[in-house]
C-alpha cells in the first residue's frame, strides 16, 4: 500500500457478482495474522474486515469464518483506529 495522500482502493466482489470499490482503511496484525479493514465507497457506516496476505505483487483476502475471531479482530480494529 502506498503512503501518499491518495487513498488506496481495491475491488471486491459483492453478493451480486459486481465489483465494489473499497478504500483500505487499515492493515494490522493480531496474534500473528494480518488483517485489513475496508470501507466500501458510498457506504460510510460499514467497515468490512478480512484476513489479508500478500503474495508477491498480489493481495489475497480471506473471509473471517469464526465468530470469535471476527469479534476479536473487530475489537482490535476499533481500539486501534
Amino acid at each position: 500500500m502506498d503512503n501518499n495522500n491518495k487513498a488506496d482502493v481495491i475491488y471486491i466482489e459483492d453478493k451480486d457478482g459486481d465489483d465494489l470499490p473499497c478504500e483500505i482503511l487499515a492493515q494490522f496484525e493480531m496474534e500473528g495474522k494480518s488483517y485489513v479493514a475496508l470501507l466500501p465507497q458510498g457506504q460510510e457506516e460499514e467497515v468490512y474486515l478480512f484476513g489479508y496476505k500478500e503474495t508477491g505483487d498480489r493481495a489475497e483476502l480471506s473471509e473471517i469464518k469464526s465468530n470469535d475471531e471476527y469479534e476479536s479482530v473487530s475489537e482490535a480494529f476499533f481500539t486501534l483506529y
